[in-house]
């Protein structure tokens, strides 16, 4: 949960703010995890009394209120390895990672309940890009995410040490992420790097926003195959901010095709019906988590993943 502070929030205290946002919780239970470092600002532990500056962005990791549960369900999983530590799985595009408000079923988080024979559960956020499946001693942990139109790799902890080894991979920026992305337009150069910094976007939250004040972003990108209006990229991103790579070629003037949330769905423009129909049929954006490589937080073993595009990806690049 992340919120970005404008002119009117300015000078107040951090836990009377997050008590203002977050009803459920009381002050002090905030407070308690203000001092925990569980919530923090500018990616920094702060105290609660705090006095909040404009373009600050605050990260709340909460747990769940524990009367909140959900339902495994028998959601088919592709999954790509599994051993008693780890299990790797390739995401179809139009399934969100854990429930949330409005999306209580339906979710990875389901699935894992019903291929782990888990009942009972409660979810828990921690350390930025975590979920956790509690279920009295047994624990499995979502360890990084994947926008809901987005598909491809995604690795899931069996047990607490390996949550947090993996975790720490994660934030140390040690594991290899590597997207394949149509965007429009041509690029000129064969490959380049994106450094700008990202934030909330203040006229609409439902975005991401290249800004000064923003989060360090640092992604890399080359050609894996060029078309007449498109160009299609390999993406590397050695951070793992909310829709990364998304405003990152967004803000380099070659979208993602498909997301219309950064100008890169419909376009009138191009003059062939026949490709204009098939991406406004895609109904999601093309983007995929490809290859994901970490070391095995049992054995230490350098663990290499790939997942192929799915077919309505490749079908698109048919008719490109």
């Amino acid at each position: 949960m992340t919120f970005q502070i404008t002119s009117e929030d300015v000078d107040k205290r951090l836990d009377a703010f997050l008590a203002e946002k977050i009803t459920d919780w009381s002050r002090a239970k905030l407070q308690k995890l203000i001092d925990e470092g569980e919530i923090t600002v500018n990616e920094k532990n702060v105290k609660s009394s705090y006095k909040l500056h404009e373009n600050d962005e605050i990260e709340a990791d909460l747990i769940i209120n524990d009367d909140e549960r959900f339902e495994p369900e028998n959601i088919p999983l592709d999954v790509i390895f599994e051993d008693e530590t780890l299990i790797v799985i390739n995401k179809p595009a139009g399934i969100i990672i854990h429930p949330g408000a409005g999306n209580q079923n339906g979710t990875l988080a389901n699935a894992l309940a019903y291929h782990f024979n888990l009942t009972d559960l409660t979810l828990e956020n921690v350390d930025g890009e975590l979920s956790r499946i509690e279920k009295i001693k047994s624990k499995i942990g979502i360890v990084h995410r994947l926008d809901k139109e987005t598909s491809g790799l995604i690795v899931v902890a069996k047990n607490e040490r390996a949550h947090e080894n993996l975790a720490k991979q994660f934030r140390q920026r040690e594991v290899y992420k590597s997207y394949i992305a149509l965007a429009h337009g041509a690029t000129r150069a064969e490959y380049g790097t994106i450094d700008a910094q990202i934030t909330r976007d203040r006229t609409n939250r439902l975005r991401m926003a290249i800004s000064k004040t923003g989060r360090t972003s640092l992604s890399l990108w080359k050609v894996r195959r060029r078309f007449e209006r498109f160009t299609l990229l390999d993406v590397n991103i050695k951070t793992g901010r909310t829709h990364q790579i998304r405003v990152h070629l967004a803000s380099i003037k070659h979208p993602v095709v498909g997301d219309e949330v950064y100008n890169g769905g419909r376009d009138k423009t191009i003059p062939d019906v026949k490709i204009r129909t098939a991406i406004a049929h895609l109904n999601r954006f093309f983007l995929h988590a490809e290859r994901l490589n970490f070391k095995h937080p049992r054995t230490g073993e350098m663990m290499e993943f790939t997942a192929p595009l799915p077919k309505e990806l490749l079908e698109l690049l048919e008719v490109v």
